[in-house]
């Protein structure tokens, strides 16, 4: 099949499309493997790649496909990339076939998940449910050796509600080339079935996976493009190590705590007063920001919330009369969201050390949530460490 035809539709770029793919961090990885499923909606990943700049270059040439790059532009990019990185050893090298093959792969799943998962936001639009709630399951039919299950759901016309759970694990593309597609309905027409058949959620134990999708396929893209990295680490599915310990700096890995919930940190420092280390809240996701305000790049620097942060901000921001009230656990779980998410970014004075701070403003139900972040830019330990958190109600301001 020509590899013009490979995308199946998924070269008709929309805001949708690109505002997902725009929104993943570079993340590092040995194989495959070390991200699953959903992990693939926060996490942009080259299997084998573990430098950032040769991950950058190609989630540029990744990022211009999306845009309505064809897949011969795609390689080219890819071949010069790999050359000016000196980068070998990579799976499918030394071969025009294989080199055919692993740059099809690379545009072709990227393509197909973006066009997937921007297509979901807008069948999700709420003017169309309400005219359209029923998604219908496409195959497509020309591929040269389709999937039986797939082709059986094309050929029931399986019709479902969009919250039906099926569209949970099923939302194509539901494989390594799946083109599948869904379109949504107003309701199920004649002869359309309304029930998926069963043992559709049935595991095959040869993938760990329902019956009918590759092995790390079932998930609908998309669906977790919101949550913060973290969340994926601490359900297994970024592995760690090594995607996560590689990107970040050895001094840090030391210490690394993925598990505890933000607030359980919180309350353990402050009745534990010897506890010391940092607990680990994500990466940076808009260094360009970071750079406009401090003047430091800080791509791959990793968000941190010290031990001392949650005793400094008990003994010294209570209630002070004027709407400011004391932050207790829970506040502390919004932190990467006032950082990455904020209403306001600018630089703050340097720190007690001479390092550059940034403050991060964010409303947040009837209050403003105010950090103030130390930039740490040293060689092992690249992070942005909370130093500072106020909380005020608005109408008091």
């Amino acid at each position: 099949m020509a590899d013009a035809d490979v995308i199946n539709g998924a070269r008709q770029q929309f805001a949708e499309q690109i505002a997902f793919f725009r929104n993943k961090l570079n993340l590092p990885s040995e194989t495959w493997r070390d991200i699953q499923r959903a992990a693939h909606d926060r996490a942009f990943m080259v299997a084998g790649v573990m430098k950032a700049d040769l991950l950058a270059d190609l989630r540029r040439a990744v990022d211009e496909a999306v845009q309505g790059g064809s897949i011969g532009e795609f390689r080219k990019h890819f071949a010069d990339i790999v050359a000016k990185h000196g980068w070998t050893g990579w799976t499918g090298e030394g071969s025009a076939a294989g080199e055919a093959w692993r740059t099809r792969v690379i545009y072709q799943t990227n393509m197909t998940t973006a066009y997937a998962a921007g297509r979901r936001a807008q069948l999700l639009d709420p003017d169309l449910l309400q005219r359209r709630p029923y998604w219908r399951y496409v195959h497509n039919d020309s591929v040269t050796h389709p999937r039986p299950h797939h082709k059986q759901w094309g050929d029931m016309r399986l019709t479902l509600r969009h919250d039906h759970p099926f569209w949970e694990t099923h939302f194509p593309p539901n494989g390594w080339g799946c083109k599948c597609r869904v379109v949504a309905v107003a309701e199920p027409g004649e002869g359309d079935a309304s029930a998926p058949p069963d043992g559709w959620d049935a595991t095959d134990p040869r993938t760990g996976t329902a019956v009918g999708l590759d092995a790390g396929w079932d998930y609908a893209p998309g669906a977790r493009a919101d949550d913060e990295l973290r969340s994926f680490v601490q359900d297994k599915l970024v592995d760690y190590p090594p995607a996560i310990s590689k990107a970040l700096s050895a001094d840090v890995n030391r210490t690394i705590d993925t598990e505890t919930l933000v607030p359980d940190f919180v309350r353990e420092v402050l009745a534990n007063r010897q506890k010391r280390e940092p607990l680990w809240l994500g990466f940076a996701e808009r260094p360009d920001w970071i750079q406009d305000a401090t003047g430091v790049n800080a791509q791959g620097y990793t968000v941190l919330l010290p031990a001392d942060a949650p005793r400094h901000a008990l003994s010294s921001h209570g209630f002070d009369g004027s709407g400011q009230r004391p932050a207790v656990p829970r506040d502390y779980a919004v932190l990467e969201e006032v950082l990455n998410d904020p209403d306001a970014l600018r630089a703050g004075d340097r720190s007690k050390k001479g390092n550059p701070t940034l403050v991060a403003t964010k409303a947040i139900d009837g209050e403003t949530f105010r950090t103030v972040w130390e930039v740490l830019s040293g060689k092992r330990n690249r992070s942005l460490q909370l130093l500072s958190l106020v909380i005020k109600t608005r109408a008091r301001q």
